[in-house]
């Protein structure tokens, strides 16, 4: 694997333990929450098909694809660290 794929998956790997961990939390938030987390549920399922197109891509096209992938679970975090921020 070449190290932006390692990084694209411990991205993912990492993005997925936040999702799982505010989803327990979500049954207690406010219903504004619950909109910002429906929205980047969506975001969550184009970042999993970006990351299957990626994987099945080769060359320039995939290397690109990556990125993208990439910049999209950046800012999947940074909404995760919104909805956290919005709990406590």
């Amino acid at each position: 694997m070449s190290t932006l794929q390692d990084e694209i998956k411990r991205l993912k790997d990492s993005l997925k333990q936040e999702r799982d961990e505010l989803r327990l939390q979500l049954n207690l938030a406010k219903a504004e929450v619950r909109d910002e987390w429906e929205d980047l549920e969506k975001e969550w399922d184009k970042f999993v098909g970006k990351l299957q197109q990626a994987g099945q891509e080769a060359g320039q096209t995939g290397k690109e694809v990556s990125e993208t992938a990439k910049k999209m679970g950046e800012e999947l975090r940074s909404g995760y660290k919104r909805i956290k921020d919005r709990l406590k």
